[in-house]
């Protein structure tokens, strides 16, 4: 019996084979075509390049596969082409759990986002119940991804074994493809970090975000969204850590939000006109700096028997592997 990891050379993908290879599994991973995977195990996994926006590609994929695991997004806050959130994050997302499940899956996980969380009613606590409206999110990328977990709920709630997770923001060694947290522990690390935009948000080393994933395929329970997370910092705490690891002092002068607001703005139109890169801020990653993203996971950790590695040891390890690639 195979396991299907869509997105398996990402920053928490790339832990989950790991982790699934290490039990004994055999394991199928299903990447982009123009993403890189050399960092993979690829003599131990079986590789199949396809996009999940192509029937065929997915139908492929998952064909023989007693577990899915769907991580497979577009996880930037921006993208030239708007519209594309919603085919991969939602759309894609739709056609993967349905034809895995179609194909005879015995479980499909979706992975979601704490991002979506963050809605201005929410008064803090658990999550694994709430549900949320599409009024609530922030931006093309968040509004994706809620629809992409609602979807997987409905499906539940007609009796599918459709599985959702929701881990924070990870951290730690092995982001080969430097997703935002990594990015700016780099800027801060290289001392191109003058000032920070103030923000709460929660940490789990990615690790154990892979491991928060296994255990919900293997306890989990369909309709709940289990929110694997760890430690709420706000960001200078964060950096005040790194800074203690690195032996640097971390940044004094705080943005004003309006400020932050105007470089988003602004680095999107030249990134949408001129560069057609990821801008140096995102409107949306700003304005998510309004909203507070700690939460209280503990439910979700006691039901999967999770416990998350201490921030310091995380933090330790993600430099450690940093000098090792020769980032720093």
């Amino acid at each position: 019996m195979i396991d299907l990891v869509t997105g398996g050379a990402g920053f928490i993908g790339s832990h989950l084979v790991e982790r699934l290879l290490a039990a004994g599994g055999s394991v199928r991973v299903l990447e982009h075509p123009d993403a890189r995977v050399d960092h993979l195990p690829l003599d131990r996994i079986e590789l199949m390049r396809g996009d999940i926006r192509d029937a065929r590609a997915v139908q492929e994929a998952t064909r023989g596969c007693r577990h899915v695991y769907h991580l497979a997004a577009d996880p930037n806050l921006w993208r030239r082409d708007r519209a594309g959130f919603d085919a991969i994050n939602h759309l894609g997302a739709v056609q993967v759990m349905r034809t895995a499940l179609d194909q005879g899956a015995a479980r499909v996980l979706f992975t979601s986002t704490e991002s979506i969380l963050t809605s201005p009613t929410r008064a803090g606590g658990a999550v694994e119940h709430a549900r949320f409206r599409e009024e609530d999110m922030l931006g093309p990328y968040c509004l994706s991804k809620f629809r992409g977990e609602r979807a997987a709920l409905q499906l539940a709630e007609q009796g599918a074994p459709v599985l959702v997770c929701s881990p924070t923001l990870p951290v730690g060694p092995g982001d080969h493809r430097q997703t935002p947290p990594t990015r700016m522990a780099l800027a801060f690390a290289r001392g191109a970090m003058p000032a920070y935009l103030d923000c709460r948000f929660n940490l789990i080393d990615a690790r154990d975000a892979a491991e928060g994933l296994l255990r919900t395929m293997q306890v989990g329970r369909p309709g709940i969204r289990y929110l694997i997370g760890a430690h709420n910092v706000r960001l200078i705490d964060w950096l005040t850590l790194l800074g203690e690891v690195l032996g640097r002092t971390p940044p004094r002068l705080q943005v004003p939000y309006p400020l932050a607001l105007a470089v988003g703005w602004c680095s999107e139109r030249w990134a949408d006109l001129v560069t057609h890169r990821q801008p140096l801020a995102t409107v949306t990653g700003v304005r998510l700096t309004r909203r507070s993203m700690h939460f209280d996971p503990s439910a979700s950790l006691e039901e999967l028997g999770l416990a998350p590695r201490s921030l310091r040891v995380s933090a330790m390890e993600a430099v450690a592997w940093y000098r090792r690639r020769g980032w720093l």
